[in-house]
């Protein structure tokens, strides 16, 4: 059977009395460190972010200060440009995402590729690509052909939208006869 002097304290520990002279090892200061914001009651460091937006330029209206450009779900493509397509291959070469990849232009994972203008004298067939209106022009006037791309495209995930309010027709008033 357990005894009163065996018995172990299963709370929290004691509190310590604070600022009851140097002599009680919690004295003067009480534990708090130096003087200024962080020693005194009730003391909240604002968060280093806050001021910084704060400090930023703000535009007017409402929603224009948030980063709608940016989006994570989203990959970037990657730019390569006709001139470079032009020393890389021969007149008559079909160009997909699989032989850029092949040829070490795009890496392993499956980013969108985007072909940006230059010139070009060689006749290319482009599919599976996105495609710049410059370069577009650049390869149809050398007497290359460009497919639609879709494939390359990482879809973009819709946002929950707002239901758009819809007006309600006004009732016209019953015509009065006398």
């Amino acid at each position: 059977m357990a005894s009163l002097h065996t018995l172990v304290r299963i709370g929290k520990r004691a509190y310590r009395r604070v600022g009851r002279g140097n002599g009680s090892s919690r004295g003067k200061q009480s534990g708090r460190g130096g003087k200024g914001q962080t020693a005194r009651a009730g003391h909240k460091v604002r968060p280093e972010m806050r001021d910084i937006i704060k400090k930023l330029p703000k535009r007017r209206g409402y929603g224009k200060n948030r980063g709608r450009t940016v989006d994570g779900s989203r990959a970037l493509p990657v730019a390569v440009s006709v001139t470079r397509l032009d020393k890389m291959f021969e007149s008559g070469a079909a160009i997909s995402w699989k032989i850029l990849q092949e040829k070490g232009v795009v890496g392993r994972k499956r980013v969108p590729v985007k072909i940006v203008g230059g010139e070009t004298s060689k006749k290319f067939t482009v599919s599976d690509c996105e495609v710049s209106s410059s370069a577009r022009a650049a390869i149809e006037k050398a007497g290359g052909t460009v497919a639609a791309a879709h494939s390359s495209v990482v879809p973009k995930v819709k946002k929950a939208t707002k239901p758009k309010k819809v007006k309600k027709e006004k009732k016209e008033a019953p015509a009065q006869t006398e």
